[in-house]
């Protein structure tokens, strides 16, 4: 036989072994027992990320966290915090944080609040992940197990120690993608009426994310797509289809509306014009060059950081999409998946802004909410398909893995050594490769090739195979995310603390506004913006303007061999020094109103 003739076979038998029920997916078994198994995986899946991020106090993956804590604030009917020139975070995500606001008025109250909030979504994960394994037709044991594997998964966990978007975004892709398979591929014993609903909850939890984060838009114009291809093939009527693209119309607007009311509270001066970016960068050869390669250092991250396993989920989805007799409906279902990852790849990419960090060129984040639906087809694919499938798709995945090193080699070169290391870019890769001070490119590739190699080893032994591979990758997946808390988080808290915690030094709860010196580093701004949570936060650049007046507290920047009270050289009468730091992270002293 040819290799062209078992390459086709493999992708055949890939496809064949992997694909999910025509059906809704009913769970076979019983149906109380696992619902009872799944509600009790959940809570623990909840007290694992309580636990995780019992050590969160404050902000600290800057601006991030702040603008969605801060978007939260202002809509709760709160004061604003300048945060101008930097990305605008959307207020859908801070929406689901407004019952930590209404409970508690300290920040580190509602903070450990919306952590709560986190984990109670995030644990959702489970119950989604078994859904979609039952669909692809693994038995409901090892359904459930490898369930506990994906909410396990460092890009699902370690992202639900922060107030951040991707502590749900994964929940909610995940939510949209079954809900898009529901009203797909519904039969004729389905009622209309639940078709209908499922169209209508597809498209609210899209323009939901919509409303949340700018991929969205990604996600927004795929299931468009989606909807048009379901009516013109009549897989749906177009009432079904109308009701949903009325209920996403009205979602994604309101979002919008939510979104520009935060503008002027949070970004007077404006923001970093990241659609510039995009428009630049799509528009110039150099630009293409630049989106091409990061976009692919985002998919390299993916099959590393899973140990290979998202990239046989990407080869048997990519199989499955453009191979002969695939059903119509299965096959948009897969095209939709990889058109979800290509655009947010490569949207990111086009819009993110020079930041001379490694990150440019390699990065988990942006991806990650696409990674526990890869993930779970390349498990489903090595618990069910034939060992010629599985050999064939895993070498296609080091193919690739390899590949996408090469071309991240090729185009960052020396930066990758000579940018800077941002630590809390790399919870997954610093932990394959032992080291949280340099990046080593390929060593993690090196990394994540041997892990797929030990899960095909795994997935394979005699009776108890499927065991172990679980076994093996909740070793793996815990470690990494205990790893990462210990050595990355938790850091992150007591220096940012130790550099900005003003709480023992004045009255802020006296105080209704700080002004802080544009030269004090952003992370300073942010961290006593946060600290004086019911003060109005406004930005002024003391090169040029002289520091304001009219407020409570004012911050400086604090130069070198200059005494603090020599900060402010014609300080009004009355204002004092009540508090000064010099820090890795900036120097600063806070003046106060008489």
């Amino acid at each position: 036989m040819s290799p062209q003739a078992t390459t086709l076979r493999a992708a055949r038998g890939t496809a064949r072994d992997a694909a999910p029920d025509a059906a809704s997916g009913r769970t076979a078994g019983r149906p109380g027992h696992w619902a009872l198994l799944l509600l009790l995986g959940w809570a623990a899946q909840v007290a694992v990320r309580l636990w995780l991020a019992s050590g969160q106090t404050m902000p600290v993956a800057t601006p991030d966290e702040a603008g969605y804590l801060f978007a939260a604030r202002v809509i709760d009917g709160g004061p604003g915090a300048d945060m101008s020139y930097g990305t605008v975070y959307r207020g859908g995500y801070a929406l689901l944080l407004l019952p930590a606001f209404w409970i508690a008025d300290d920040p580190v109250t509602v903070y450990r609040i919306c952590l709560v909030i986190n984990a109670l979504i995030s644990a959702a994960m489970l119950p989604l992940a078994y859904l979609m394994l039952r669909r692809l037709r693994v038995s409901p044991n090892w359904s459930y197990a490898m369930g506990h594997v994906t909410a396990l998964l460092p890009c699902v966990l370690f992202f639900a120690e922060f107030v951040l978007t991707d502590a749900v975004l994964p929940v909610a892709v995940f939510g949209w993608l079954l809900l898009t398979h529901s009203w797909l591929a519904a039969g004729p014993e389905t009622s209309r009426a639940r078709r209908t609903l499922y169209g209508a909850a597809a498209a609210m939890t899209v323009a939901y994310v919509y409303a949340s984060h700018t991929r969205g838009a990604i996600l927004l114009i795929v299931h468009v797509g989606v909807m048009l291809a379901a009516v013109a093939f009549r897989w749906r009527g177009w009432r079904s289809a109308a009701v949903a693209a009325a209920v996403m119309g009205a979602v994604a607007g309101a979002g919008m509306l939510l979104n520009d009311s935060l503008l002027p509270a949070l970004y007077p001066g404006g923001d970093n014009d990241l659609s510039g970016n995009l428009t630049r960068r799509l528009t110039t050869v150099d630009g293409y060059g630049w989106v091409l390669s990061l976009g692919t250092g985002q998919v390299w991250y993916q099959i590393v950081a899973t140990g290979g396993l998202a990239g046989i989920g990407l080869v048997t989805i990519a199989v499955v999409a453009v191979r002969r007799g695939t059903a119509p409906r299965l096959r948009a279902l897969s095209l939709a998946v990889l058109a979800t990852i290509a655009g947010i790849a490569f949207a990111t990419s086009a819009a993110l802004p020079v930041e001379y960090r490694i990150g440019n060129y390699v990065y988990g984040r942006y991806l990650a909410c696409v990674t526990p639906v890869l993930f779970l087809v390349g498990a489903a694919v090595l618990l069910r398909a034939t060992l010629r499938t599985v050999l064939w798709t895993a070498a296609a995945t080091a193919a690739l893995a390899v590949a996408g090193a090469g071309v991240v080699q090729w185009y960052a070169g020396d930066l990758l050594s000579e940018y800077t290391y941002t630590l809390f870019d790399f919870p997954e890769v610093s932990f394959l490769t032992w080291n949280w001070s340099e990046f080593h490119l390929w060593h993690a590739t090196l990394a994540g090739l041997t892990l797929l190699g030990l899960a095909l080893i795994a997935a394979r032994l005699p009776r108890h195979g499927p065991a172990v591979l679980a076994g093996l990758l909740v070793i793996v997946n815990v470690a990494a995310v205990t790893t990462a808390t210990t050595q990355i988080s938790r850091p992150l808290v007591q220096n940012l603390t130790a550099y900005t915690d003003l709480r023992g030094k004045t009255d802020l709860d006296a105080q209704r506004s700080i002004a802080v010196d544009w030269n004090v580093p952003w992370t300073v701004r942010l961290g006593l913006f946060y600290w004086a949570w019911d003060s109005k936060g406004t930005l002024f650049d003391a090169r040029w303007t002289p520091p304001p007046r009219n407020v409570d507290l004012v911050v400086l920047h604090w130069p070198e061999n200059v005494p603090a009270t020599a900060s402010w050289k014609d300080a009004p009468n009355g204002w004092r020094v009540v508090d000064s730091r010099r820090s890795p992270e900036g120097d600063w002293v806070a003046w106060r109103s008489p």
